[in-house]
């Protein structure tokens, strides 16, 4: 068999609505935003586009609707240099996201429709088996149906590609997902739903490290936001540091870049603890911009953040 290469990436394409202002509207009231913008977004999108962006060969398997929103889905990943193993559906809108941003700190609170991806399966997995069975990297998240997810983990895994799972957004899993997963790698919101506690002291994030590992990940990364990353596996429990890039404008893509950026420097054989710096750097210029998959920085950003960082 060949060297595997590639990051296989099964998820949701969203347009993404966002909208920015002082706060959330009341029921029954009416907020004067202070911006907008649409563009192509959803978790397993925004991490393919980060992976092609940071220097990854990135196959997308997905599905959107015949419509506006699924020609700017295409665009995207063209433009981006994705490989687009996209079902377009007629009788089915595109995915969409509603945003909200606010104005002083950039934190964001998000309703995602997933719309044609909502419909994708098992079957979707199939039609890309020969890609995933050779690919270095498969990762999904939990937008599209958890079936789909599985099966994509679990054929990845049997044939001996590094899988890496986001377990968002939060909701409950089964236990048997966790031993299909090389990464788990949720944020701190996604860790205390899956552990049941809070995530807020240090001691809190190794203990939900440690029950992650316990339930069968091989390896858990906890995303802390301006805190870094906190990476646990049998041997090994380090906090990696956040990198600062510039003023904060939107979070909202920041695990996605992060995401993006770590995969593509484990396909390229980076030591995890390296390749969690990449993704803390990757994020880092990603915050600094509106938007989320146009935020996402070039390779030749990323490495010059961490040439200035060291």
């Amino acid at each position: 068999m060949s060297a595997r290469s590639g990051i296989v990436i099964l998820g949701i394409f969203a347009a993404d609505t966002a909208y920015k202002a002082k706060r959330l509207p009341h029921i029954a009231e009416t907020l004067m935003g202070s911006g907008f913008t649409l563009g192509p977004g959803g978790k397993g999108s925004n991490q393919a586009i980060a992976a092609a962006k940071a220097g990854g060969k990135v196959t997308f398997i997905s599905r959107v609707g015949n419509d506006p929103f699924g020609e700017m889905a295409l665009a995207a990943y063209a433009a981006a240099g994705v490989k687009a193993n996209v079902m377009t559906m007629d009788g089915v809108s595109t995915g969409a996201a509603f945003i909200f941003v606010d104005e002083v700190s950039g934190d964001n609170a998000i309703i995602v429709a997933p719309g044609a991806a909502g419909l994708i399966g098992i079957e979707d997995v199939d039609a890309n088996r020969a890609e995933i069975e050779s690919a270095a990297i498969f990762m999904t998240q939990l937008e599209q149906p958890l079936e789909a997810a599985m099966h994509g983990l679990s054929m990845a895994k049997r044939a001996g590609a590094t899988t890496i799972f986001n377990p968002a957004p939060a909701r409950a899993i089964p236990d048997s997902i966790y031993g299909l997963c090389d990464f788990i790698v949720p944020n701190e919101v996604e860790a205390a739903e899956l552990v049941g506690h809070a995530i807020e002291t240090d001691e809190q994030v190794r203990a939900a490290g440690r029950t992650l590992l316990d339930r069968g990940a091989r390896a858990a990364i906890i995303t802390l936001g301006a805190r870094g990353a906190f990476y646990h596996t049998a041997g090994q429990s380090e906090f990696v540091p956040a990198f600062s890039a510039g003023s904060v404008v939107d979070t909202t893509g920041a695990g996605d870049a992060f995401l993006g950026g770590f995969a593509t420097a484990i396909s390229e054989g980076q030591p995890p603890i390296e390749a969690i710096g990449f993704g803390c750097a990757t994020a880092a210029i990603a915050v600094t911009r509106p938007g989320t998959a146009p935020a996402m920085p070039s390779r030749a950003e990323i490495a010059a953040l961490l040439r200035s960082s060291r």
